[in-house]
């Protein structure tokens, strides 16, 4: 179904589309007019030591203020004590019942923090600001007299921002009439297709009685005839070109780069992703498209995915969490619902194998551009992502700046950070490898087929990433061994020249590496580290919601902390139900490659089975070096081949010969023309199943019979 269709569909079910559509606008307004202006006022106030603190210690005692060796330590303090729940009670009595955040002042390593109230009435807003400015102080003072710190050590706080006029709020307004409005749209457009199908069901019906009747009375040629001219139609959109698209903006737009209000989800790639879902609804509706037998084993992942996330989501509203946390599952609702849409796109929406071989293969061309991109990064040690502003998005990111690692810049090219790059391409890498030995393309020019493949391969150590060398060295040890010994050989030769060329080309490079392994088997790395703290630091969130989490979006780094494990981030955010739908999913990619290698038919296709059992395997241990699904084309990829790998192990198994039984222990046999006495003679008497040969044997008894001299 292509847009013309889609349009012509709503023109017809105008009657259920208009309706829907100016309630949903209807009840915009009523709540543009109804919700209530939230005003917003703030104040900053800094921490200063006592004058004391000019004589050497140990004279001078303050034990809050020297906690740490820096009053940071002190200010955290302070903010934890203020967002406690006694401190709301005696800010409730002071006349602050209007909800208030406190936290570090935005980019400033200081000890500074930043006061802020939200309520609906200005003047009430810049009092309970006031009150609250004060109120820290008090606090502070209060926490030092119980410390019995001598009041010529008082660490002060002194206000660097005073209350500010309260400023209204709108984007929350704004998003919740837009809300209402979207919610009427796809309600109208679902409701349209709904009766679409319905019609169009009952008018197949009339037209088979129809069929029926005009064929016994000699008619049903011309009537078929000019149904099948009336029904051609010119090539339809089709899963794979809207998948196409996905990929596109998917790699060549900058990550960072999202539509306003949307956050880190709000891509590009990720709005086509929610579209292209709605096309699927709508063929799906219409009964033009239905998911091949044997796909939905992904789809049943996703389901328990979505169930975990779900149940999350309501968890967190349960349990009184921040404006910004809410916002964060909203966004994570958002998420599930692109990953969804890949999902049901790639494994219910591709009904020719052909196609899914084209969008494979123009996955494979995209990702060996963005390590492309990646080499102009690492070479001119820059960041091509600051470089690109489209008009209409924005950077969800603060700043984006080149990272490094000893002497070199680690290339990110058009994703978020080098982790996710590197993890991009280690695991489109082993398609990449399949294609280029595919007997189907050995017409091509060799650069054509291993073109990726140097591309993908070299980008991978440039990124200087624990996470990217090991990527790599999992799709050798899983696909290297299955071939056969003279390609096995020659790759290994290949691989020990590529390390020498890097040695040549980039000096360093090889030894940097070799000791980021050898720091974090030595437990010396700091970021190995900084993990294993962050592992204990995070079992209280655990504890206190084990079983569905704080809700998918909600555990983000300004708010708490960075895990660098996506494991982890699950266990907070969705909990152990969380947890076992990524595994589930993980293993549902890693069977699904095995199925593929031990069912197919031909080598190649054994090879493809290989590159889905690679891929899975890259996700699962990735997924323990970084937040993998925090990045959007990670985990788009990720989603992508998943999907991928359940559409094919379905063609593959119905493409498979049937299994041999008791009754059939052969395999079937196409039946030849000839045909004697109605007994259907095999192309090979010793394939054909028991019963046959015996009826065979028995007919060209009676015939030798009957034809012998001297007898009957």
């Amino acid at each position: 179904m292509n847009i013309g269709e889609i349009g012509a569909v709503l023109r017809r079910r105008w009657y259920v589309m208009m309706p829907l559509t100016m309630m949903g606008i209807l009840a915009g307004l009523h709540l543009y007019e109804s919700v209530p202006v939230s005003y917003q006022s703030q104040s900053s106030v800094a921490l200063l030591d006592s004058s004391a603190v000019a004589e050497l210690a140990p004279t001078f005692g303050n034990p809050i203020s020297n906690a740490g060796g820096s009053l940071v330590v002190t200010a955290d303090v302070l903010i934890r004590t203020l967002s406690g729940a006694d401190a709301a009670r005696d800010l409730q009595g002071l006349g602050v019942t209007d909800p208030y955040t406190v936290g570090f002042a935005a980019n400033t390593s200081g000890p500074m923090l930043t006061l802020t109230v939200t309520g609906n009435d200005r003047a009430k807003v810049l009092k309970e600001t006031s009150t609250l400015t004060a109120f820290a102080g008090e606090q502070l003072n209060a926490l030092q007299s119980a410390a019995k710190v001598q009041p010529a050590y008082f660490v002060q706080t002194a206000p660097v921002v005073l209350p500010q006029t309260p400023k209204p709020q709108l984007k929350s307004r704004y998003q919740q009439v837009l809300a209402v409005l979207i919610a009427g749209l796809v309600a109208g457009f679902t409701l349209s297709f709904v009766t679409e199908s319905l019609l169009a069901s009952r008018r197949r019906r009339r037209e088979a009685v129809e069929a029926a009747r005009a064929a016994e009375a000699g008619g049903a040629a011309a009537g078929a005839t000019a149904r099948v001219r009336r029904r051609t139609r010119a090539r339809q959109l089709d899963a794979t070109a809207l998948l196409t698209g996905y990929l596109a903006l998917a790699f060549f737009i900058p990550s960072n780069l999202t539509l306003p209000g949307l956050g880190g989800v709000g891509t590009p790639a990720n709005v086509f992703a929610i579209l292209g879902l709605f096309w699927y609804l709508a063929t799906w509706l219409t009964g033009r498209i239905r998911p091949a037998h044997g796909t939905r084993l992904p789809r049943i992942a996703m389901w328990l995915l979505a169930v975990s996330v779900l149940a999350s989501y309501l968890g967190n509203a349960s349990r009184g969490s921040t404006h910004k946390e809410v916002l964060g599952a909203d966004r994570g609702l958002i998420g599930l619902l692109v990953w969804v849409s890949i999902v049901v796109l790639v494994s219910a929406g591709i009904q020719d194998r052909a196609r899914l071989d084209v969008l494979l293969r123009r996955a494979v061309v995209m990702g060996a551009l963005v390590a492309a991109i990646g080499y102009y990064d690492f070479f001119t040690a820059t960041n091509i992502a600051e470089k690109i502003s489209i008009p209409g998005l924005q950077s969800s990111v603060a700043q984006i700046t080149a990272l490094d690692r000893g002497a070199f810049t680690r290339p990110r090219s058009t994703t978020a950070q080098p982790l996710e790059f590197g993890g991009m391409l280690a695991l489109m890498l082993p398609f990449a490898v399949q294609q280029a030995f595919d007997p189907a393309r050995a017409h091509l020019t060799r650069w054509r087929r291993w073109a990726p493949v140097a591309l993908m391969g070299g980008a991978l150590p440039l990124t200087v990433s624990r996470t990217s060398i090991i990527g790599a060295l999992i799709v050798v040890l899983v696909m290297v061994p299955r071939w056969k010994p003279q390609r096995r050989w020659t790759t290994f030769g290949l691989l020990l020249g590529s390390v020498a060329i890097f040695k040549v080309l980039v000096p360093g490079l090889i030894g940097t590496i070799t000791t980021l392994f050898a720091s974090f088997l030595s437990n010396s790395d700091s970021s190995t580290q900084a993990r294993t703290v962050k592992y204990s630091a995070i079992v209280p969130y655990l504890e206190d919601r084990p079983l569905f989490g704080r809700g998918l979006g909600t555990f983000t780094p300004d708010l708490y902390f960075f895990t660098d494990n996506q494991y982890m981030l699950t266990l907070a955010e969705m909990g152990l139900l969380g947890l076992v739908a990524l595994l589930a999913l993980f293993l549902t990619g890693i069977h699904q490659g095995g199925a593929i290698r031990r069912i197919a038919a031909c080598e190649s296709d054994r090879e493809l089975g290989q590159a889905f059992f690679a891929s899975a395997l890259v996700a699962l241990v990735s997924a323990a070096t970084f937040d993998a699904l925090s990045f959007p084309m990670f985990a788009g990829m990720f989603f992508l081949t998943i999907a991928a790998g359940g559409s094919y192990l379905g063609f593959i198994r119905r493409a498979a010969p049937k299994p041999r039984t008791v009754e059939s222990p052969c395999p079937p046999m196409a039946p030849t023309p000839a045909q004697t006495d109605h007994v259907a003679r095999p192309a090979d008497p010793f394939q054909a199943p028991w019963s046959v040969l015996i009826r065979s044997s028995l007919v060209w008894e009676r015939r030798s019979v009957s034809t012998a001299p001297g007898r009957w």
